[in-house]
């Protein structure tokens, strides 16, 4: 008689007919060679080399956007770090901190401009945690449709706790004043947005989407990973910038991008600090960020504060500059620009692939982005510069794009606008 099948090979088969899943699964099997994902990288070398699958390539796909990763005085901080307290203090937050933690809260809190700062293992757990311990039953959480999936995930938590989440159209203030007028009563309302969307490099209309969140008693919840310490004066966001202070934001920051270390972190008010506490879950229950990371942290702040961080942007301002200005002379549609994430529309899922494995095959990686991460057939190669690209190999990216033109067919330009 034969075993039965287990109910693990049962769970097994059931998600392999998932459409999402076997959707995936089809361009895998198609396209084996093109897929280029879960890649490998075996060395790491200057100026963004790396070798996948032994060959070298320049890496356009990091969002170590500043290059520190790199810097001797970041990595001689994470060597005291570990010689001061170890790997890891072995406890979550809730129950005891290392000084390290503090010491880069308060730097943080100094250099961002907020009265506090609350770390967090990663953005992604501090959106899990912080959405869903800001808003109650009777209050409301408004999210633009094209926020971050952690925000989307976080507000699905919320809503499974009771919150009325409603969504508007993507950098909208209009869209958005509509939908709190016609949302009814509420105790208080929580507007969730990106400060960068990270797919398209596009940086939302803060200002005026802050006047309808103080008109219809909102406030204002900013994702700006994507912008931490790339934008605004002395790479403190999109955010002091554009409203002007903070007195109706909570500011959301990544530790993993422009900093090169690991966590997230939410800037807020002594109070509120105090608050997302105690009603953050993934605070309460997720592991703390390793404390030689936290003294990297500091150090990365002393630099941001330093004349020299101009001097490091200059570098990244100009790799953008002359990798926006060569693809638009191609007659590409570039989405972004202004930021270290520059998307070119492929459209069709085949061709955004194929076309990333032909920069591939001419020594570039770039992500190459298709359903569900953006929209159906309006796939983006995904390039992410940095400051310590050579201008060189800048420009050799754009030459390559040059080569991937004459065959794959790129959308027009008004409707690859319209569908992302």
């Amino acid at each position: 008689m034969p075993y039965p099948m287990t109910p693990l090979a049962h769970l097994t088969q059931t998600l392999q007919q998932n459409g999402l899943v076997k959707f995936l699964a089809h361009f895998v099997k198609e396209y084996p060679e093109c897929h280029l994902k879960d890649l490998t990288m075996e060395t790491m070398g200057p100026g963004r080399q790396v070798q996948i699958h032994g060959k070298t390539l320049i890496n356009f796909g990091s969002d170590s956007f500043l290059g520190l990763d790199q810097d001797p005085r970041v990595q001689e901080a994470l060597h005291e770090g570990i010689r001061k307290w170890g790997t890891h203090n072995g406890t979550s937050r809730a129950f005891a901190s290392v000084e390290a933690n503090i010491r880069a809260e308060e730097k943080l809190a100094s250099w961002l401009g907020t009265e506090a700062v609350l770390i967090y293992p990663s953005v992604t757990l501090a959106n899990l945690g912080a959405i869903p311990g800001l808003v109650g039953k009777p209050d409301l959480l408004v999210v633009d449709q094209h926020a971050h999936n952690s925000i989307q995930e976080g507000a699905r938590i919320a809503k499974a706790n009771g919150t009325r989440v409603l969504f508007f159209e993507n950098c909208d203030p209009m869209g958005l004043s509509k939908t709190l007028e016609q949302a009814g009563k509420y105790r208080l309302a929580v507007v969730a947005i990106d400060g960068v969307y990270s797919m398209s490099g596009v940086i939302p209309p803060l200002k005026e989407i802050n006047q309808v969140c103080l008109n219809r008693n909102a406030v204002l919840y900013v994702d700006d990973a994507h912008a931490t310490a790339v934008l605004g004066t002395q790479g403190r966001g999109t955010v002091l910038d554009a409203v002007g202070n903070y007195d109706n934001t909570l500011v959301v920051g990544s530790l993993s991008k422009g900093f090169s270390c690991l966590g997230g972190f939410v800037g807020c008010t002594g109070e509120m600090k105090t608050l997302l506490k105690m009603r953050s879950n993934t605070y309460i229950f997720g592991g703390p960020v390793g404390p030689p990371y936290l003294e990297a942290i500091c150090a990365v702040c002393d630099i941001l504060t330093s004349g020299e961080y101009l001097l490091i942007l200059e570098n990244l301002r100009r790799n953008q500059r002359e990798l926006v200005y060569g693809l638009k002379n191609l007659g590409l549609n570039v989405l972004g620009g202004e930021t270290p994430i520059v998307s070119i529309v492929s459209g069709d899922e085949t061709n955004t692939l194929k076309a990333g494995k032909m920069l591939f095959d001419q020594g570039y990686y770039v992500q190459s982005v298709i359903f569900p991460a953006v929209p159906y057939h309006s796939g983006v190669l995904r390039v992410q510069v940095n400051a310590n690209h050579e201008l060189a190999a800048v420009q050799g990216l754009v030459q390559a794009f040059a080569k991937v033109t004459r065959d794959i067919p790129f959308p027009d330009l008004e409707p690859a606008r319209q569908a992302i």
